[in-house]
């Protein structure tokens, strides 16, 4: 009996990804709306707490994406180290 190796399809992964930051869009808001309606309870300041846990929420969510998944290309695992530095021509 051989070990094999359980293989995802290639859309699996783009699926993965598209769930992650559906999540993060999704719940980001929710949870500082929900503080900041707490807040709003307990300070009475009704709505203006509400409102800047919900703007907030979505500034920090959309934040968050862009840090972990805004441009793959460019990730330190892959950079091309056997590319030597350019330099002027000319200069020893």
């Amino acid at each position: 009996m051989s070990s094999s190796r359980i293989t995802r399809p290639t859309h699996a992964k783009s699926d993965q990804l598209a769930s992650n930051v559906t999540a993060i869009l999704i719940s980001g808001p929710l949870l500082y709306t929900a503080l900041g309606w707490f807040a709003d309870r307990w300070l009475d300041t009704k709505p203006w707490l509400t409102l800047l846990g919900l703007l907030l929420g979505m500034a920090l969510s959309m934040y968050l994406v862009w840090i972990r998944y805004g441009n793959p290309g460019n990730s330190p695992g892959d950079a091309d180290s056997s590319a030597a530095p350019k330099t002027p021509e000319g200069n020893a």
